[in-house]
């Protein structure tokens, strides 16, 4: 049996489906009964559990094999991340409690890095799940091909993408997330001892003049990347909603600059099979 949190999601759902496809026995952890409908259809047993719940959580994850951990995402936390903390403490109570024999968590590329951004969430993730004794994988996957999604109804209408990562011609890893759940549920099946790192890329890097070529043939029109001035992304991030940017820029400054990469240093890398081109068909059909 594998418990599998964040299973409403497009990571949690191939993952949990993949272990499905292969007779295994899934535990859809959902924060109610109406998200755990579906899984139960498909023959998953549902536990009820809101991630900041250690007693709920540590029901979910009781007499099961291996659990999934996949946080949630939170693009605007407060100072602190104080929201990332207290799922941490939960997660780490409820699996100090219940000792499956392995979990795997999703974490990020970069989670080394020292310097604070919105990643440092999946940091301070790593660093608690880290102490316990238990075998942990952290699968830290690049950035995902589905945040093009955000792009396409500009692209569509203006033939225009605004760009964050810089510079345009800048080739950074990038990944499907249909990659990234299936390799999560490849790992749940393996054993290994201790903690390990998995980092996960798609099968090229991808520089936002590509993006938008890729963008131009699936929507049969042209369309050209333009890149963002920095100096104006906190009015953009303010203006959409965000009561502190920091974070996102403090992310975007270290794509850019390069501090947020694959570790390496004895880290497993995997590449996945999907392509850009495959997503983008997909987010735009």
């Amino acid at each position: 049996m594998y418990a599998i949190t964040g299973i409403t999601g497009k990571v949690g759902g191939v993952a949990a489906r993949a272990l499905l496809s292969e007779g295994q026995r899934v535990r859809a952890v959902v924060r109610n009964a109406d998200k755990g409908r579906l899984w139960s259809e498909l023959g998953c047993e549902v536990a009820i559990a809101e991630v900041e719940d250690a007693a709920a959580l540590t029901r979910a994850f009781t007499d099961v094999t291996g659990v999934f951990i996949l946080p949630p995402s939170n693009f605007d936390p407060k100072p602190g991340f104080p929201e990332a903390r207290a799922v941490i403490s939960a997660v780490r109570q409820a699996l100090d409690a219940t000792r499956p024999a392995k979990v795997v968590c999703l974490s990020t590329i970069g989670a080394q890095a020292l310097q604070s951004n919105l990643l440092s969430q999946r940091t301070l993730m790593e660093e608690g799940l880290s102490r316990l004794p238990l075998p942990v994988t952290f699968l830290r996957p690049a950035w995902f091909m589905e945040n093009v999604g955000w792009d396409i109804d500009r692209a569509r209408e203006q033939g225009v993408i605004s760009c964050f990562l810089q510079p345009l011609d800048k080739a950074m890893p990038m990944v499907a997330t249909a990659d990234v759940g299936r390799v999560a549920a490849e790992l749940l099946r393996q054993d290994w001892s201790g903690k390990r790192v998995v980092e996960l890329e798609g099968p090229d890097w991808v520089t936002q003049n590509e993006i938008a070529s890729e963008l131009a043939k699936a929507l049969h029109r042209p369309v050209r990347a333009e890149a963002v001035p920095r100096e104006s992304w906190g009015a953009i991030f303010r203006a959409q909603g965000m009561r502190d940017p920091i974070p996102r820029i403090q992310m975007l400054d270290g794509f850019n600059e390069g501090w947020i990469k694959f570790e390496g240093n004895g880290a497993t890398l995997i590449k996945g099979n999907t392509s850009l081109l495959e997503v983008i068909q997909n987010l735009v059909g």
